[in-house]
């Protein structure tokens, strides 16, 4: 008897295996492209782009692409892997079909990119709708947050440009509609731009404003029930103006600049005007205290402009700035709410951390690199890295439960996406077969079971 070497056991491979899909998990995303219409939406947009005796719908092969990246591909070639199962995704086109394709929605200009967001547009409707209590607006208000990212570029792509932190690339803008505590996020607005953008360019932030409202179900494109949520490069008079514009009224929470005015009135604060800050369970967050600033400061911004200040012990190693005081990290932001505790509207500022999370990831789902050289293709692409977002979110939103609806994209595709399955075709039915033993398979059964109680689109 052989004494066996090694710490793995040693397994023969043969390239005979039949019936066998990889990534069987993917039909998760595949279901809630059925579900939601989504693929119909988009191949009725982009009809007037499909040629007379095209085989392959452009549509199809746009939601095809960001099927790709949602499983993990950042490049136009990686849909190669669903080329590889006909059996799951049905006929895909080929790859100089589907370069073809992107060059031809790039020449259009906002033709085309105004089609395919009107028809996420419409589809986001309808997902919110059948979520039902656990869609983003259930609470009565939805959040958008905007935040800018930047993408390194590893060569001289067109509007590639020096970043502020003195990288090389691009610099887009986006918004991302907040799930809350119980869920992540879907992306409502992208607009790419050079790396060396501004960070307080109130124009690109209206813009980036203008396309997330447009995303939004019509009864959320005005009124204090949107809220728009963003660090201090929206803290410009030509942006809060906007927001605030009349007709408009949304609701507000900007970071805002200590500028020296700001440091001097914080100064004068008397101790007794503090009021410990708070966190999400409620309890006093140690070593941070808020208070609200008033007087003419608040000349020249929008009438009920309310500005709340709050310093906190820094963390140990961390340098303080010149516009610091007493030892204290100085913060502050812009909000328009009234009649509330400003404790509890710095952590709803606070929260605004949770972009973060999107923009990570977005990093890990297309936007690591921009793998076009045009801006106009890179646009189309950053289209294709949302609506693939759009699937990873409404997918937990609509299957998932519990803790399960918080993983982000690399533990989708580690737990889910990647398990593998036996395809058997029995009279007119085909079945896959999961395997019994992989920790996530109840979760992966249950989900379809929840999106087949869906009603199907039209």
């Amino acid at each position: 008897m052989k004494k066996p070497t090694g710490s793995y056991p040693h397994v023969r491979v043969q390239e005979d295996g039949r019936a066998v899909v990889s990534q069987a998990g993917s039909v998760l995303l595949v279901e809630t492209v059925r579900k939601t219409g989504l693929d119909q939406a988009i191949s009725a947009v982009l009809a007037p782009w499909r040629k007379p005796r095209a085989v392959h719908d452009p549509g199809k092969m746009l939601v095809d692409l960001a099927l790709a990246v949602a499983l993990g591909g950042d490049c136009l070639a990686d849909i190669a892997l669903l080329r590889s199962e006909p059996a799951v995704f049905g006929p895909v086109a080929s790859d100089p079909t589907v370069s073809r394709l992107i060059d031809t929605l790039a020449a259009s200009g906002e033709k085309a990119l105004t089609a395919i967001r009107a028809a996420r547009s419409e589809v986001r409707k309808q997902v919110w709708e059948l979520a039902d209590d656990q869609a983003p607006d259930a609470g009565g208000q939805v959040i958008v947050d905007l935040d800018g990212v930047l993408v390194v570029a590893h060569s001289d792509k067109q509007d590639a440009a020096p970043t502020w932190k003195k990288t090389y690339g691009h610099h887009p803008l986006m918004g991302f509609v907040d799930h809350g505590p119980g869920g992540t996020g879907e992306p409502v607005a992208a607009l790419l731009r050079p790396g060396n953008a501004g960070s307080n360019t109130a124009a690109d932030h209206i813009t980036a404003a203008r396309l997330a409202l447009a995303q939004l179900p019509k009864k959320h494109r005005r009124g204090r029930r949107t809220l728009i949520r963003c660090d201090s490069g929206g803290g410009t008079h030509e942006f809060m103006a906007w927001l605030a514009q009349r007709g408009r009224w949304l609701s507000y929470s900007v970071g805002m600049m200590i500028t020296a005015a700001v440091h001097q009135h914080v100064l004068k604060i008397p101790a007794s005007a503090w009021t410990p800050a708070v966190e999400t369970s409620g309890e006093v967050r140690d070593g941070a205290w808020v208070a609200e600033l008033t007087g003419d400061l608040l000349d020249g911004w929008p009438k009920g402009m309310r500005l709340i200040v709050r310093k906190e012990r820094p963390h140990p190693g961390a340098q303080l700035r010149i516009t610091d005081a007493d030892g204290m990290r100085i913060t502050c932001f812009a909000t328009n709410t009234p009649d509330r505790p400003i404790a509890e509207l710095e952590l709803r500022h606070r929260l605004r951390a949770r972009a973060e999370d999107r923009i990570r990831a977005a990093r890990s789902t297309g936007l690591r690199n921009l793998p076009l050289h045009d801006t106009a293709q890179n646009t189309v692409w950053l289209e294709i890295v949302q609506i693939a977002l759009d699937l990873l979110a409404w997918m937990p939103m609509l299957a998932l439960t519990g803790r399960t609806r918080l993983w982000e994209p690399r533990r989708l595709r580690f737990r889910l996406f990647s398990a593998a399955g036996q395809l058997v075709t029995t009279g007119r039915r085909r079945i896959l077969r999961l395997a019994h033993h992989w920790p996530w398979t109840h979760e992966i059964t249950g989900a379809l079971e929840r999106l087949a109680l869906l009603p199907d689109p039209g």
